[in-house]
């Protein structure tokens, strides 16, 4: 008995110093190296993916044709304000508490429409909005008393308009 015991001795010695094959439970070095390039690749894919979709956005909202408007809000005190401005999604801005007089020049996506509007707060007063397009006045509107509000707006060509739209319609 006393043999068994110390081939089973020594089979365990050689397991744990690595003699006669690999520990168990331990992983092989190629598999982890192989894992780790496998995970950089990936990675390397993952950004690149996200950094040319970026750039795509930008250069698509670039390329929105766009006209020049100005929203002006006049008046005292403060007023909330909501204008369009460029947005391919069409939302709006909105400033809290504008200190009046208040004017913004903005490009506005063509086929959009440019709009502003306002209200006041609970001590009220009076305000007056306007809308230009590229320097043309197109519409006003007054709001006064408690929570007063005003909208105005204009109309933009369409972003397609070709050689056989009438300019005299825009207007």
């Amino acid at each position: 008995m006393g043999d068994a015991s110390t081939k089973s001795e020594k089979s365990e010695e050689q397991s744990a110093t690595g003699e006669g094959g690999a520990r168990p439970g331990r992983p092989d070095r190629a598999g982890v190296v192989t894992a780790a390039v496998v995970l950089a690749a990936c990675g390397g894919l993952l950004l690149f993916g996200l950094l040319s979709t970026g750039g795509e956005e930008k250069e698509r909202e670039r390329a929105v044709p766009s006209a020049s408007v100005t929203y002006e809000v006049t008046g005292t005190g403060t007023a909330d304000i909501t204008y369009q401005a460029r947005s391919e999604s069409g939302t709006a801005t909105v400033v809290k508490a504008a200190t009046l007089p208040w004017r913004k020049t903005v490009p506005v996506p063509l086929g959009r429409s440019p709009v502003v509007s306002i209200v006041l707060g609970e001590t009220g007063g009076q305000a007056r909005c306007a809308v230009a397009i590229q320097g043309r006045h197109l519409q006003s509107a007054t709001a006064s008393g408690d929570f007063g509000r005003a909208t105005c707006t204009g109309v933009l060509p369409a972003a397609e308009s070709g050689p056989e739209s009438d300019d005299s319609a825009a207007g």
